[in-house]
């Protein structure tokens, strides 16, 4: 009699172990399910790319009204906000560019630029402009720098590897764009 007791409890304890597993896959599943479904929820509470980028633009054009950084347009670069608080804590300097037209263009270089980062600065200032306002979709730099010199108080820029403070000039002075003349 024991014995068959005894095999009826293993047999018990072996069904009760059975069934306590098939309960566990059960609950695995159940979670596994759960997951799945809170994995679906987070996609769909998840904010699609164009809202993403809109709220960084807010962002973005409040922190362009600090006095600091009012200067800057609205479609900022990380470049721009690097140069004007290099410009704020005096590693930079602004040199005003004056074009045949009238216009002058603000460009920022570092305090010991050569006459090659003025001129690579101009460019990077007339792609963004063309870039945010359209018009022409390619300048050609070689020819523009061909027909074209820098003039500093009647002083040309001719060689690119001397730089600006050699030849005389600070923070907020005036460069003249300027055609060159044919040497026939």
């Amino acid at each position: 009699m024991m014995e068959a007791e005894q095999s009826v409890i293993a047999g018990g304890e072996i069904g009760l172990i059975i069934h306590d597993e098939e309960v566990k896959k059960e609950k695995l599943s159940e979670e596994d399910e759960d997951a799945a479904a809170d994995t679906e929820e987070e996609d769909e509470d998840a904010l699609p790319h164009s809202e993403i980028l809109d709220i960084f633009e807010e962002g973005l054009a409040r922190l362009v009204q600090d006095p600091l950084l009012c200067d800057l347009p609205i479609q900022v670069t990380l470049e721009e906000v690097n140069s004007q608080i290099a410009l704020e804590y005096g590693q930079a300097m602004t040199v005003k560019v004056l074009k045949a037209d009238g216009e002058i263009m603000p460009i920022v270089v570092v305090q010991n630029a050569t006459v090659l980062d003025l001129k690579k600065a101009i460019r990077r200032f007339m792609e963004l402009k063309q870039q945010r306002e359209g018009g022409v979709k390619y300048i050609s730099w070689r020819y523009v720098w061909r027909t074209y010199h820098l003039v500093f108080q009647g002083e040309k820029l001719e060689d690119d590897t001397m730089r600006l403070k050699d030849y005389g000039i600070r923070n907020r002075d005036e460069v003249t764009f300027m055609k060159r003349l044919r040497k026939k």
